[in-house]
């Protein structure tokens, strides 16, 4: 990912829905060493930040319903919650949840593209988003798996204004042509009853060696460690409550 910061456009957050916290913590510790601080407060509803140093790179909450999926959602940065959530519903899209405010920290909405990708939109105010990008357990990439690529391209540039390099294999997706992620049309690789969604990658030192703790930690593969030709070592796993998520060596 070339965006070192949170900007508009660009994702700024990752957050894990889960229906273990204690048990996300302590995976995500032992593959990321990550450190969890659970905001104590009722209404913040068990909400943990996640750091390296003193950085915050993602968070975990519990699922809001019993039947919820556990699920990561990346988060992009708004100047302007209300109206993004226009633009999303005047280009197709769904409203989820909200808009609605953060305390003090920000304005945010659950939306999904008209395939059914779920995303949230974050407008900063106290809080911009993730501290670090790129370093080994911040993320480092953000992938959209869509059964209409066509239809995606057509949404994402309505709502953001990505610019869109796409090639016959790959479509990768910039803010003003700085690429933070990419899209894969689904196809065989998929479980016929996965869903469309985004996927957060996690930057790491050693594909094989993360996805070997993972596996040591109650994780399982979902695409084993690969070499893609001119790029990364890549691998999909999935944490012990079943959320899928990539990582990656740049």
């Amino acid at each position: 990912m070339k965006l070192t910061e949170p900007v508009p456009g660009g994702p700024c957050w990752v957050e894990l829905s889960t229906s273990d916290v204690p048990g996300a913590k302590a995976f995500y510790a032992a593959l990321f060493g990550w450190r969890p601080e659970t905001d104590p407060r009722p209404e913040a509803g068990g909400y943990t930040m996640e750091r390296i140093g003193e950085d915050v790179v993602a968070a975990l909450s519990p699922v809001y319903r019993p039947e919820q999926q556990p699920a990561w959602t990346v988060s992009f940065a708004t100047k302007d919650a209300d109206a993004a959530v226009d633009a999303v519903t005047s280009a197709g899209g769904t409203l989820l949840m909200g808009p609605m405010d953060v305390f003090d920290q920000g304005r945010f909405a659950v939306a999904a593209d008209p395939s059914g990708a779920v995303f949230s939109l974050w407008q900063a105010r106290a809080f911009a988003g993730a501290g670090r990008f790129n370093d080994p357990g911040s993320l480092g990439w953000a992938e959209l798996r869509t059964p209409d690529p066509e239809g995606a391209t057509a949404f994402y540039r309505a709502v953001f204004g990505w610019t869109v390099d796409a090639t016959e294999r790959y479509t990768h997706w910039g803010v003003d042509g700085a690429e933070f992620g990419g899209m894969k049309a689904m196809g065989d690789d998929e479980e016929p009853d996965t869903p469309p969604r985004w996927l957060p990658y996690f930057a790491v030192v050693d594909v094989e060696a993360t996805a070997a703790t993972a596996l040591g930690a109650g994780g399982e593969p979902i695409v084993p460690p690969t070499r893609i030709p001119r790029g990364p070592a890549v691998a999909v796993l999935a944490d012990p409550q079943g959320a899928a998520f990539g990582v990656h060596a740049p």
